[in-house]
């Protein structure tokens, strides 16, 4: 008898269903997750401590070093906790956005809205570049 099967699979169905709230529960954890896990990976190749000690470097108040390297450990894991966060927001609007208004026109895919966010930024710095470049003064300082 496979029917305890269906019945399993049935309840991650609705559970898991893009409509439940588990399911964007789930979607703010692992966006959350990723993000330390690639801001980890990212900076921990670069040799931080290291780079800025050759380089005659130094924090004020931090010992060169090890200590250093605790310091900016310390202080990325901080702004990662904001990015993140945000991140996780914005990867969840779309749901709250639909719940709210109850307007089906709205679903905007999480990812899409990321990527969008993401394209606005990289636009920005370009532009800002390119203002700099010819000396005027920028608009997002």
């Amino acid at each position: 008898d496979v029917g305890w099967i269906a019945n399993v699979a049935h309840f991650f169905e609705t559970a898991l269903s893009p409509s439940g709230v588990l399911y964007w529960v789930g979607t703010f954890v692992l966006v959350m997750i990723f993000t330390f896990f690639y801001t980890m990976v990212v900076f921990s190749q670069q040799n931080l401590a290291e780079n800025l000690q050759r380089q005659g470097g130094f924090i004020p108040g931090i010992r060169p070093g090890r200590p250093t390297q605790e310091y900016i450990t310390r202080v990325l894991v901080r702004i990662t906790w904001g990015g993140a966060i945000f991140l996780g927001i914005v990867a969840v609007i779309p749901y709250f956005a639909t719940a709210l208004t109850n307007v089906q026109a709205l679903r905007i895919s999480a990812a899409g809205l990321l990527i969008v966010v993401g394209v606005v930024i990289d636009t920005m710095r370009q532009v800002e570049a390119q203002m700099n470049m010819r000396n005027y003064e920028g608009f997002i300082t």
